[in-house]
């Protein structure tokens, strides 16, 4: 089993349809991890670098979709799969992408 420098978890949770709190799901995070997943294995980072996989609540639904990048502790909010290019990016380089860090002013919609 390889150990990969970046898991890339995306909240996948899905709530019924008219329940008072959101759920990435309904917020389009089945898009962002098929695009993330294709995305990290076209740059060559899925062997070794960075593994995403989807995940349950991650309790974060208003921000939704969140992505949760450890072991860097990191997490991207209101994530959209226009801005994959920019997170495959980040891991290669190691900077972040600021304006999708939970907190970050154009995050916070």
């Amino acid at each position: 089993m390889t150990i990969r420098q970046h898991y890339l978890f995306v909240c996948n949770n899905r709530r019924p349809d008219g329940a008072p709190k959101k759920s990435c799901q309904a917020q389009g995070s089945i898009e962002v991890f098929a695009a993330l997943k294709s995305a990290i294995a076209e740059a060559g980072l899925a062997q070794e670098v960075a593994r995403c996989v989807q995940t349950g609540c991650l309790d974060l639904c208003d921000d939704g979709p969140v992505v949760l990048i450890e072991p860097d502790h990191l997490v991207y909010a209101h994530v959209a799969a226009t801005d994959v290019p920019e997170i495959v990016e980040a891991l290669r380089s190691g900077e972040p992408v600021q304006r999708l860090l939970k907190g970050a002013k154009s995050s916070e919609q």
